[in-house]
């Protein structure tokens, strides 16, 4: 290996990719993997592996999908930021509307990218937040504008019944809108059956939602879960 390439190796920007959906991974992985600026160190389909991984492996980016079964892509920014305070996120999602924008800023995401963006605005927003620098796309950032909004990251009003939720009870509420029994909810989360029926109760007495149906309606409305 040449100097250079070393020194290129030294500097390349590493990446890991979380996405539930296989093709999406594969087109990021297979697109960063050209330039020799990044090296995708990682990735998963399943968040919360993916979680534990992060803290194994150290990126310098993550690239983070919203809309994941199980956890979300928001719910699991707090994680993430536990076990790898240092880590720089970039949500990738299809979803474009303010309350999507300012509910990851709010979690702590560094950047947000529509997967419907050119390949170039990609590269340019790792670089970005690697910089320290945050990172809206042209197409999100635009749609905000139009509608005379802007990110708040600090002390925003309420603008979902789920912003009520404790961040267990946004874990609790994704599993039974995927349609999961208190049972399997109780193995998931490693917790006792008493206690996933009592944040069941608790969630359809908070959310005004009393079926498995209305809880994925909602999850779908609030971009946690995908159609």
């Amino acid at each position: 290996m040449t100097t250079i390439e070393t020194m290129e190796a030294q500097t390349a920007i590493r990446v890991y990719l979380v996405d539930d959906q296989t093709m999406i991974r594969a087109g990021f992985k297979s697109l960063l993997m050209k330039d020799s600026r990044f090296e995708v160190v990682g990735e998963s389909g399943d968040p919360r592996r993916a979680i534990d991984a992060i803290a194994a492996v150290k990126p310098d980016v993550i690239l983070l999908d919203i809309s994941m079964p199980g956890l979300s892509g928001i719910d699991a920014i707090p994680q993430i930021r536990k076990s790898h305070p240092k880590a720089r996120i970039v949500m990738l999602t299809h979803h474009e509307g303010d309350s999507f924008v300012e509910q990851a800023m709010r979690a702590g995401a560094d950047g947000y990218l529509s997967k419907d963006s050119e390949p170039a605005e990609l590269t340019l927003a790792i670089e970005s937040v690697h910089k320290g620098n945050m990172f809206l796309s042209p197409k999100v950032a635009g749609w905000l504008l139009s509608r005379g909004r802007k990110v708040d990251t600090a002390t925003p009003e309420p603008k979902s019944r789920l912003d009520a939720l404790t961040p267990r009870e946004r874990e609790v509420f994704q599993l039974l809108a995927l349609g999961k029994s208190n049972k399997e909810v109780a193995k998931a989360l490693d917790m006792s059956l008493g206690t996933a029926k009592k944040h069941r109760e608790n969630l359809q007495r908070k959310l005004d939602c009393h079926s498995a149906a209305e809880l994925a309606l909602l999850a779908i409305r609030e971009g946690l879960l995908s159609t």
